[in-house]
């Protein structure tokens, strides 16, 4: 009997901090940008907002792999039911930060797997709670100088310099508030026939 190669995997992702979570795991995998509009829709909230982007990433890139497995994520910084995207520039990260200082912030992180030969499609979230400091101006201003993570939901870069952002982080997926539920991401493949180990 012959025995069917495994499908290939697809990470539905350009960002440089899924790619090395994802490479965690020892499987071959290749990275394809999904273009995916991140905007919200009108009235959207944080969580269902990073399980629709996760799902549209995974589900765009199927479109044009359909046997392949296929992993889209999402991140969403939840301030009190507000969505706090990625700032783009410096004026917004201070701004956020500002926001969030002595607050606790949900960081709604969404991971989808999509086979459409298979017709398999899940998600999963992986939400993360954070305290942050009661931080001064000059040590929001020294972080964003230093680190530029203008890229990164909510400003924080917590496998960087954002660690001292912090004062607690309440989880069970520890790979999640770096933008990639690696846990979750295990459960989806492992279901849809792709084990890790």
């Amino acid at each position: 009997m012959i025995k069917t190669p495994p499908r290939q995997i697809i990470l539905a992702s350009t960002s440089i901090y899924r790619r090395q979570l994802l490479e965690r795991l020892r499987l071959p995998f290749t990275v394809i940008a999904s273009h995916v509009d991140e905007a919200a829709l009108p009235g959207e909230g944080p969580e269902p907002l990073a399980r629709r982007l996760a799902l549209a990433k995974a589900q765009a890139v199927a479109a044009l792999h359909p046997d392949c497995l296929v992993i889209g994520s999402d991140q969403v910084a939840d301030l009190n039911g507000e969505a706090l995207g990625k700032p783009g520039t410096h004026a917004r990260a201070v701004a956020q930060l500002q926001r969030m200082r002595g607050q606790t912030v949900i960081f709604q992180t969404a991971v989808a797997l999509v086979c459409q030969a298979s017709g398999f499609a899940q998600t999963e979230l992986a939400p993360i709670k954070v305290q942050f400091k009661n931080l001064t101006d000059d040590q929001i201003e020294h972080y964003l100088l230093a680190e530029k993570p203008y890229d990164c939901a909510g400003s924080a870069k917590s496998e960087g310099l954002g660690i001292a952002l912090l004062a607690r982080i309440d989880n069970d997926d520890p790979s999640a508030l770096v933008g990639l539920p690696l846990i979750r991401t295990c459960h989806l493949l492992e279901a849809a026939g792709r084990p890790v180990l």
